[in-house]
């Protein structure tokens, strides 16, 4: 079973690198399309709000076709090859596209890469033992961490190479490791038919255990409020109060090395507690850690205080899709986890939206800003505490304690 994580993982690992790629070159695609550079924000504000319906929609979809082993895997095969071969055609279409032409085909591209965010959860979710699901979700999680933690030293490697080149990397690898998505459902399915497992819970059953879907989903958002503001606005201000910006490659990635250090034993959390009561600490956790870092006295201490922050952030994440999984149980596991996914995406088009507008550099906003991840994260979690206390947790059942 940890081999399928590992695979998600490493699926997850070549996705985020497609959209890395995408991001560093988007400008000077955009330009050779007759594109302004100021509209770039606009378009990568536009892929996110794509993101935001098409997640959702995403995982609804992977519920209704999982009913039949390899529909899941053979339709999110489809859709990531036209994916890849929309992303493929961008640098070669771009110098003698449109700018219409070319806006249309990056849709094409944002639409049609949600099928590897919800789908490939909604997989756990159906067919993997209960206990075994965070462990899995957090292997998932550490593909994107580790492409995150490469990304500074990805852009220096790529700087003055042909865009051509990267996006033919980066699209054949993507659609090569999801071929394997289909063997990877067979095999999740197989070791669901021979385990003795009761029937599903229903679907009031699932909600009570875990908790109100509206509540968990606030409290998703305001921390993922509270993570776009302090790694992509906050970071790099407070890293330079104590280094020089020939430092900052070597500084950025230490948030996502305690993402992944922290992502195997958060995910053993989510697996021993509920996973809201998991993400209410985690979230109480990444407030102190993120407050800690903006007062900061020099530069050790900052380097702690971030591998805190973004190991905390790492239990919130995998205690968000573990709580999706468990609410939406076998039949809406996807939705739920779109609906997470989802919520990430309209966090990310908010901090885009607030860099466009000039917040960070207001007078009075920007203090606001650098402030914003205590708020956020600490308001998570008082949702979170508010939502469990007093509810006893779950019985766990002795023979499921062993799978």
């Amino acid at each position: 079973m940890s081999g399928v994580g590992i695979y998600l993982g490493v699926v997850q690992f070549f996705f985020a690198a497609t959209w890395i790629v995408y991001v560093l070159y988007l400008p000077q695609l955009a330009v050779q399309a007759g594109i302004g550079k100021g509209a770039v924000a606009w378009i990568l504000m536009a892929d996110q709000l794509v993101f935001v319906f098409a997640d959702y929609a995403s995982g609804v979809a992977a519920d209704r076709v999982s009913r039949v082993v390899g529909r899941v895997g053979l339709a999110v095969l489809a859709v990531t090859l036209v994916s890849c071969a929309a992303f493929l055609a961008l640098p070669f279409v771009a110098p003698a596209a449109s700018p219409p032409v070319f806006i249309a085909l990056t849709m094409v591209w944002a639409v049609t890469s949600s099928a590897l965010r919800a789908p490939p959860l909604a997989l756990v979710g159906r067919h993997a033992a209960k206990p075994t699901q965070p462990i899995l979700v957090g292997l998932s999680l550490l593909g994107l961490g580790v492409a995150n933690a490469f990304q500074p030293y990805l852009g220096l490697t790529l700087r003055g190479i042909d865009p051509r080149i990267p996006f033919a990397l980066s699209s054949a690898a993507l659609a090569l490791v999801t071929l394997g998505l289909l063997a990877a459902e067979r095999g999740l399915a197989r070791a669901a038919a021979v385990r003795a497992e009761p029937a599903p819970a229903s679907a009031a059953g699932l909600a009570s255990a875990a908790g109100p879907a509206p509540v968990v989903i606030a409290a998703a958002l305001l921390a993922a409020l509270a993570f776009q503001v302090h790694v992509f606005i906050d970071s790099a201000p407070l890293y330079l109060r104590q280094a020089s910006p020939t430092q900052l490659p070597m500084l950025s990635p230490v948030f996502w090395i305690g993402f992944n250090l922290g992502m195997l034993p958060l995910s053993l959390a989510a697996k021993r507690w509920p996973a809201a009561r998991v993400m209410g600490v985690a979230a109480l956790v990444a407030a102190v850690a993120s407050g800690l870092a903006t007062a900061a006295p020099n530069l050790s201490a900052l380097i702690a205080t971030q591998f805190v922050a973004g190991a905390a952030w790492a239990g919130v994440i995998i205690a968000a899709f573990a709580w999706a999984l468990t609410r939406g149980g076998a039949g809406h596991a996807g939705a739920f986890a779109g609906a997470i996914s989802s919520v990430l995406a309209l966090a990310t088009l908010a901090r885009m939206g607030s860099v466009a507008a000039g917040w960070p550099k207001a007078p009075g906003l920007s203090d606001a800003l650098a402030w914003w991840p205590v708020v956020g994260w600490l308001a998570a979690s008082a949702v979170v505490v508010a939502l469990v206390l007093g509810r006893p947790a779950p019985k766990v059942r002795a023979d499921a304690r062993g799978r």
